[in-house]
């Protein structure tokens, strides 16, 4: 496949996203997600077998877009390896992944269809699981506090607290969310312990 046809498919995914995020899973259509990227009618089905098809895409780019970037990767790295630390990590996490909110509405949507399609859910499936195993093993380079139960509780802890911002923003004012994830940090992970003395010499 051609660069170019390659750009389109990404770009019918990406308005296929957005679909999902206004309309929900019901409004998916090959005919919606061709209006959504402004391209001529009948094009999303030149690329897509069938809607199970693009949905199962959509969730795979969903996960792709979430990434962070390498500069994001490198300041995490960079930062402290306490539970301050730590949080500020968390502070990050929750930033960005709730600025992309089309992508976390579209697959709010897509885990409720992954319980009737077993191929999507099986492609969820493995990209969550890849996620947690990534954060385990990023904190294990970062030598961060904590282990990985800690990420585990984390990850569970911190993806309902963005749902909550993302779909009834009015529950938590933004300082009290900021203040929820510090404190989800601080009672989840243990602090760092400190190194064993060393013994007398004789």
């Amino acid at each position: 496949m051609g660069r170019r046809n390659t750009e389109r498919r990404t770009a019918l995914v990406d308005a296929a996203i957005e679909v999902l995020a206004d309309e929900g899973a019901r409004g998916l259509t090959f005919r919606a997600v061709d209006a959504r990227a402004a391209v001529p009618a009948g094009t999303a089905s030149n690329y897509f077998a069938t809607r199970d098809d693009l949905l199962t895409q959509a969730g795979a780019r969903v996960y792709e877009r979430l990434r962070p970037d390498d500069a994001v990767i490198a300041r995490q790295r960079a930062g402290a390896p306490d539970r301050a630390g730590y949080a500020a990590l968390m502070h990050e996490m929750v930033d960005r992944i709730s600025a992309f909110r089309s992508g976390y509405l579209a697959l709010l949507e897509l885990r409720l269809e992954a319980t009737r399609r077993p191929e999507l859910r099986a492609v969820l499936t493995r990209r969550v699981r890849a996620d947690i195993d990534a954060n385990t093993a990023s904190r294990e380079a970062a030598a961060l506090p904590g282990d990985a139960t800690a990420v585990r509780l984390l990850y569970l802890a911190l993806n309902w607290l963005i749902v909550e911002q993302l779909t009834l923003p009015d529950v938590f004012s933004a300082a009290e969310r900021a203040e929820l994830v510090t404190a989800a940090v601080e009672r989840v992970v243990a602090p760092a312990e400190a190194p064993a003395p060393r013994p007398p010499a004789p």
